[in-house]
């Protein structure tokens, strides 16, 4: 049992994540901002059974504070209908970024696109400063679309939490590797 979760709010200055598993009688949580070193508790509770109960009573209280199911990365073996939701967010995105219109339109999509995509935005989220040009909306575009293009299991990642190494079956990138000249603005 594990559950992944979100809280952004760029205007706030907020792009959390807070991830559990439960294995056995422990439970293990981690939280952070997205793209940093997650801090870590075990919770070693004795059963299985108490450490699902704490699972879910900590599950529910982050729920109730805004957070929202994601996933720590986008690859091939995402849902076709979160992709699709992503490339309709950017596709909201993209004229706001060409006008230099970053009213409540564009801040929405840019949150419920990061909910979806988890990304590394740095300490200080400056919401006009995220995207420069249209380029940059475009080649986020190209990313999700060619994971519509890819059979699973090969995959190109969109964005990640931590650094995993890939397998010899999978191709994943990550934004921290192949977009660290697109995210030096930030």
């Amino acid at each position: 049992m594990e559950i992944y979760l979100v809280f952004v709010d760029a205007i706030q200055n907020s792009n959390k994540f807070w991830a559990a598993i439960v294995e056995d009688g422990n439970l293990t949580v981690q939280w952070g901002r997205v793209g940093y070193q997650a801090q870590t508790k075990v919770h070693t509770l004795g059963n299985h059974q108490r450490a699902v109960s704490k699972f879910n009573n900590l599950v529910a209280e982050k729920m109730m504070k805004g957070y929202r199911r994601s996933q720590s990365q986008i690859d091939s073996n995402c849902e076709v209908s979160k992709i699709n939701r992503a490339i309709e967010l950017l596709e909201i995105i993209r004229p706001c970024v060409e006008q230099r219109n970053f009213s409540v339109p564009y801040i929405n999509a840019l949150n419920q696109y990061l909910l979806i995509v988890p990304t590394p935005l740095g300490m200080q989220i400056e919401p006009y400063r995220v995207y420069r040009s249209v380029e940059d909306v475009d080649y986020q575009m190209g990313l999700l679309n060619s994971l519509l293009a890819t059979p699973a299991p090969i995959a190109a990642a969109v964005a990640v939490v931590t650094t995993t190494e890939p397998t010899e079956e999978s191709k994943v990138v990550s934004l921290k590797t192949i977009s660290r000249n697109f995210w030096r603005h930030l």
